[in-house]
């Protein structure tokens, strides 16, 4: 290999977003249908250990977007690379390794007929060569990176708290050890104090382990808190994009404005 090739596959960012594009069928008679756009075209890069946020109001295509990069909905066009490679060239246990996602209600994504201990047991039987002890030892090794006992592992998810269903949403996402994790408006059915309880825990999963996330969220002084980068969509285009920093305290766009106001009665900006 050059050293020039050598160069570009050092400085390949971890995930790489170019010109994604996702539209809908409608239905506007028995024959006849039309194409509503839900994103595009949309592009951007994720680093390691960083953390991109995704705001924009209600359907501008924020959650159609990551479940599009997290393999639930398949673009119409543009390109997903992981690591360098093509999300299409991926297989199914590769992506699971890859990109993981945490969805917004853990009670309706949780079995209720299955324990803790069975959830968190499945993602290493299906992707993993480890053998029953080894499986063991990771679930255990995730329930403490998320703050859990081992005695709930057999627990049902009636048995817990709202925090603790987070929690456990936050370990399935973490047992295979991803390099990204996609946690869709996760925050939206706690309080918030408790909010703060679930970002404060995904900062250190974040320290410990290097974890990229992809945040989708409304609350603009959670996503300040806890991004490097904010991506502002409006009606499925990126009107604004930047650091943290530089879109909450200098926002370009008047929906960006209102999404700060929304959630900053002082900013006045």
């Amino acid at each position: 290999m050059s050293l020039s090739n050598q160069s570009e596959l050092n400085v390949q960012p971890l995930l790489k977003v170019t010109n994604l594009c996702k539209s809908f069928k409608h239905a506007t008679g028995i024959l006849s249908s039309r194409e509503q756009l839900a994103f595009g075209p949309v592009s951007f890069t994720l680093e390691p250990g960083q953390t991109l946020a995704v705001v924009g109001e209600s359907g501008s295509g924020k959650s159609a977007l990551v479940r599009t990069i997290g393999g639930m909905l398949i673009a119409n066009s543009g390109d997903i690379y992981v690591k360098g490679q093509h999300l299409s060239s991926l297989n199914s246990q590769q992506r699971c390794l890859s990109i993981r996602m945490i969805f917004q209600d853990p009670s309706s994504s949780l079995n209720p007929k299955t324990t803790v201990g069975k959830i968190l047991h499945a993602p290493l039987q299906l992707n993993t060569d480890l053998n029953d002890k080894q499986r063991h030892q990771q679930i255990l090794e995730t329930l403490k990176l998320v703050g859990l006992l081992p005695d709930y592992l057999a627990f049902y998810p009636n048995m817990l708290s709202s925090v603790q269903k987070h929690q456990v949403a936050i370990a399935r996402a973490m047992i295979l050890n991803p390099d990204i994790i996609i946690a869709d408006e996760i925050l939206s059915t706690l309080d918030i104090s408790l909010r703060f309880k679930i970002v404060n825990l995904l900062l250190k999963i974040q320290k410990a382990k290097g974890t990229s996330y992809i945040f989708v969220a409304h609350n603009m002084h959670l996503v300040k808190h806890m991004s490097d980068q904010i991506l502002v969509l409006h009606q499925g285009k990126i009107i604004e994009k930047g650091t943290a920093k530089s879109v909450c305290e200098s926002p370009q766009e008047e929906q960006t404005k209102y999404l700060l106001l929304s959630h900053q009665p002082d900013y006045r900006k």
